[in-house]
């Protein structure tokens, strides 16, 4: 996986040096022999520029990860970290907020009706009208990956339009289809004025049976890299990543999920599923 991420960011950076890659969780990668207790790998460091992780503080209610925080602690030195909690009682907002800031992680606390990324916040911590150009400088972010709750694509810029967040997380296509260049644009620029970034979100750790690249005929084990269902996921399957055919389908070429990013003018590309190197005991 830790080639599959510095290849995949090699290819964009030939098109924009400055694309931002963001894997999300399995920070082991960050480390040599996926040890956080060895040195940072710094190949895999080079190819990004931060880290993206769920669930540090708070799962529903107060859960520190202790095992999982001393290595972003490390990273930190290195990359911006940014967490995404789960926080049911609206009363404990500000608590992961002000955790997040003592660490100097970047934090995204959805509430109990947002686990699945549907919702815009209703403020925005650590609001600001400077011109975001790069990570170090975002105060805050918006994770909204869900269509659900837009009725048009229109809308949904529109209200994002409204919001003050330094970096948006969204995906390539509302419903099935894909933000223009121009849309993407639009969203670049905060309600107060301020540029922000823009980032997609790619699933490059498991297939998704409703995405673009989905075949009729294919399932659990056809083709073949199709390697095991995701549990709490019941569209999605586990892939070996390592296997040409998936990587074609996510960097490499004109019809690339990377490519259409980057045609669409988006920042960067967030990377989920990059811990699917956990599953590879199941290899053939």
């Amino acid at each position: 996986m830790q080639d599959f991420v510095i290849q995949i960011s090699k290819y964009a950076r030939t098109f924009n040096s400055r694309f931002i890659i963001i894997p999300q969780n399995g920070i082991e990668l960050g480390f040599q022999e996926l040890d956080p207790d060895q040195e940072v790998q710094q190949e895999y460091l080079n190819a990004i520029d931060a880290f993206g992780n769920e669930e540090v503080f708070y799962n529903g209610n107060l859960a520190v990860d202790n095992e999982l925080l001393p290595g972003l602690q490390k990273l930190r030195k290195h990359k911006s970290i940014m967490v995404a909690d789960f926080v049911e009682d609206n009363a404990n907002i500000q608590d992961v907020i002000n955790r997040n800031d003592a660490e100097g992680f970047i934090c995204f606390p959805r509430n109990a009706t947002d686990y699945d990324y549907t919702q815009i916040p209703d403020s925005v911590w650590h609001e600001n009208n400077y011109a975001i150009h790069d990570l170090k400088s975002a105060q805050n972010y918006l994770y909204l990956i869900s269509t659900d709750n837009f009725s048009s694509k229109q809308e949904m810029i529109n209200v994002v339009k409204a919001t003050n967040f330094d970096l948006v997380i969204i995906d390539l296509f509302f419903n099935d289809e894909i933000f223009t260049n121009s849309e993407v644009e639009e969203l670049k620029v905060k309600a107060n004025g301020g540029h922000r970034l823009v980032i997609s979100y790619m699933n490059i750790g498991s297939a998704e049976n409703y995405c673009y690249y989905w075949k009729k005929l294919w399932g659990l084990r056809h083709p073949l890299w199709i390697k095991r269902r995701y549990e709490g996921y019941k569209d999605e399957y586990w892939v070996k990543y390592w296997k040409q055919d998936w990587q074609d389908i996510i960097y490499g070429n004109k019809d690339s999920y990377t490519k259409k990013i980057i045609d669409a003018g988006f920042d960067g590309a967030y990377l989920d599923n990059v811990e699917a190197y956990y599953f590879l005991y199941y290899r053939d």
